[in-house]
């Protein structure tokens, strides 16, 4: 089960509809405060202009978090003893599945990347944010699993 203030969900439905029609990405982080949204710049489309053979997914249909932010982000959850919640992005025109690339980038060499993390997958379905769902790695199935996801006040 994952839990999120309705805030948050409100925060991240916000930045999917702001994104649209490309994905968005970011990360929900827990302080001594309660829980914050961290947006994340999606530079797919970059990547892609760059090097469309290595990159040949465009911000559409995929996401990558810029490296320095994100960087920033592992550095303040650190320095400040803050828990990283969940990982999130958008899903544009798509239903919100974790897919076998949402997978194979939360890994690394076969176990989750950010243990204990969940993701959050929104679907924005002409430029409204719809359903969102969560995932989180399930080790006896050694697989990323839909969690019931509770929204509170």
């Amino acid at each position: 089960m994952i839990a999120l203030s309705r805030k948050v969900v409100d925060e991240i439905k916000l930045h999917a509809r702001e994104s649209f029609p490309a994905e968005c990405c970011g990360a929900v982080l827990e302080s001594e405060d309660g829980e914050l949204v961290r947006r994340i710049t999606n530079i797919q489309d970059r990547l892609h202009a760059e090097d469309p053979l290595n990159f040949p997914r465009t911000a559409a249909n995929g996401y990558h978090m810029d490296e320095r932010e994100l960087f920033e982000l592992l550095r303040d959850v650190d320095k400040r003893g803050w828990l990283l919640k969940a990982f999130y992005h958008s899903h544009p025109n798509h239903g919100p599945y974790f897919s076998a690339e949402d997978t194979r980038r939360a890994l690394l060499w076969g176990e989750p990347a950010y243990p204990g993390t969940a993701f959050i997958v929104i679907s924005v379905l002409e430029g409204d944010a719809k359903e969102i769902r969560a995932y989180g790695w399930d080790a006896q199935k050694r697989k990323f699993v839909e969690e019931p996801l509770i929204v509170g006040d």
